[in-house]
């Protein structure tokens, strides 16, 4: 059964090596560091740098969706765990997210003309093909973060504040996901890193420590000495990312696929469900509620193929994983590399030992 006995803790100063293999050799290598945190800020395993700044990316939406719950903006428009879902979605822009965003829109008495996260070709292939097939171009409904937007303009209206310019830094919309951001990793940000997200909002270096600490909390409130205000919203968000997981990416995504295994997992077994969220640049996190802990992975490098197969590796070393959802997520333990033909030739793998430090 998942989750049964812990194993024993990995602390290594080296990243882990992912390779990529091409017949008998090794061809290409990527370096990932890794964190693994309890909910008291203990840093349970880590691998690499595990203080080395980074930007979270779309890793902290599950955080930036915090405020949405606790200023009861949730409540007051009636919000389903599907759009909460949406709200920390990096989605694939199928037609059912675009139209999920665009109902949220109409719900709330805003449209596609009110998002600032730009426009966005699809990453769903049908999706894409179907745009491409009738000559339009896409829109602001079709930007990955389209429903983490629609969430900002429903807590600006319902909160009385500006819903123009609602990405600018001082805006109090993203003033309170920094704070958020704060007080979940537990760390001091007034000297980090600054840039511009992908979507236009501010984004904020941070130790990828504290993403692994920050995710334990929202793991384990309890522990963590949440309050019930903060913790009744974790809790709902990660209830809503796991039974909504396909909002929260697409068909053929990683959190979409480990989210549904972990729920098959969870129908065999009796073991708690968890919450994945990816990140671009190669950033993924994990909401493990059953043993109290959270993930943060980054390859150095930004290559998602080296991300994708160690963070599933290491959901399957800590236990996450029985031989059913080891079979559902091969496409990310076993990565193959495939020729022209589509005949595997290679593939992407932790090296040997990664797991023992």
């Amino acid at each position: 059964m998942a989750w049964e006995g812990m194993v024993k803790n990995v602390h290594s100063a080296q990243p882990v090596t992912v390779e990529v293999t091409r017949g008998t050799l090794v061809e290409s290598r990527h370096r990932v560091h890794a964190v693994v945190a309890d909910a008291a800020g203990n840093l349970v395993h880590a691998w690499g740098d595990a203080e080395m700044e980074i930007y979270p990316r779309s890793a902290i939406k599950p955080l930036q969706t915090l405020a949405l719950i606790e200023t009861g903006t949730a409540d007051h428009w009636r919000l389903t765990d599907e759009r909460i879902a949406l709200a920390t979605a990096s989605h694939s822009a199928s037609a059912a997210h675009v139209m999920a965003v665009e109902a949220w829109l109409g719900e709330i008495g805003m449209a596609e003309g009110d998002l600032e996260c730009g426009a966005q070709m699809p990453t769903d292939d049908m999706a894409m093909r179907a745009l491409i097939k009738r000559g339009e171009a896409p829109c602001r409904l079709h930007n990955n973060c389209s429903g983490k937007h629609a969430g900002f303009l429903a807590t600006a209206l319902y909160l009385g504040e500006d819903t123009h310019g609602y990405t600018a830094a001082d805006h109090p919309v993203q003033q309170r996901l920094y704070q958020a951001l704060v007080e979940m990793g537990g760390t001091d940000l007034s000297d980090s890193g600054r840039g511009v997200d992908g979507c236009g909002i501010p984004v904020y270096g941070m130790p990828l420590a504290a993403l692994a600490r920050a995710m334990a909390r929202m793991a384990d409130p309890a522990a963590a000495g949440l309050g019930p205000v903060r913790a009744a919203a974790a809790k709902r968000i990660v209830r809503s990312m796991v039974r909504h997981n396909f909002m929260v990416s697409g068909r053929g995504r990683f959190d979409h696929a480990a989210m549904t295994a972990g729920i098959n997992v969870a129908k065999r077994t009796g073991a708690p469900v968890f919450a994945t969220k990816t990140g671009a640049e190669a950033v993924h996190a994990a909401i493990l509620p059953g043993l109290g802990l959270g993930v943060a992975v980054k390859a150095e490098d930004g290559a998602k193929r080296a991300s994708d197969t160690l963070t599933a590796h290491l959901l399957d070393f800590l236990g996450a994983f029985d031989d059913g959802a080891r079979a559902d997520m091969a496409p990310f333990l076993d990565m193959p590399i495939v020729n022209a033909e589509g005949k595997p030739v290679g593939e992407v793998r932790p090296e040997a030992d990664w797991d023992k430090g």
